[in-house]
């Protein structure tokens, strides 16, 4: 619960939210380490996150908040 996904859009479109304040080039290399983190998230990219197993979701929303490369992650 409480994972704020956006159900309707596709996990890769949920990733790139969590960058959306960025504007530096790096933002395809961080989205593919988040693929590299978590390879389900690869294969299941362009499913939309509604649909993914909770466990799923959870990585969706852990890469989501590492895409804005914080200086310090709480879980």
């Amino acid at each position: 619960d409480g994972r704020g996904l956006f159900s309707i859009l596709s996990v890769e479109d949920n990733l790139m939210l969590g960058a959306f304040t960025r504007s530096d080039k790096e933002i395809r290399d961080d989205l593919k380490s988040i693929y590299d983190r978590f390879p389900i998230l690869k294969e299941k990219k362009d499913e939309y996150a509604g649909t993914l197993s909770g466990g799923q979701q959870q990585m969706v929303a852990v890469g989501r908040a590492l895409m804005s490369r914080p200086k310090l992650l709480l879980l």
